[in-house]
């Protein structure tokens, strides 16, 4: 799975949005650190950065009706069978002036994801 580039957040169907959101879950579980050549760059870059990305989908969830767990709402909370981790207030506060969070979600990224989901019968 990879994380989509931000701006199609609000354009993504329902299957891809909750799958990003289970995806954002796996990689602050137990699923940090563990290398996929997809979605690698997320652990170049702080977790705090994953969490800011992921407060931007349950907002977009949010907005569609759907109910969150609130403990995913905490930045340090890293799913019930991981330790909790104790954010870098610091880092979080970067990573929100980030709009996309990620340097690597640039234009040609975007055009990268939207190829991955036309390729699925998708047209956004």
């Amino acid at each position: 799975m990879r994380l989509w580039h931000e701006a199609l957040l609000p354009l993504l169907p329902r299957a891809q949005l909750l799958g990003q959101h289970r995806e954002c879950c796996a990689l602050r579980g137990l699923s940090w650190g563990k290398r996929h050549a997809v979605v690698d760059y997320v652990f170049r870059h702080p977790p705090e950065w994953l969490a800011v990305y992921h407060q931007r989908v349950m907002r977009e969830m949010e907005r569609r009706g759907y109910r969150i767990d609130p403990r995913w709402r905490d930045p340090g909370y890293c799913g019930r069978r991981r330790e909790p981790i104790f954010p870098d207030m610091a880092a979080l506060k970067e990573a929100a002036t980030h709009l996309p969070v990620y340097p690597e979600h640039d234009e040609c990224y975007r055009r990268e994801c939207l190829e991955n989901l036309r390729a699925k019968g998708i047209f956004l």
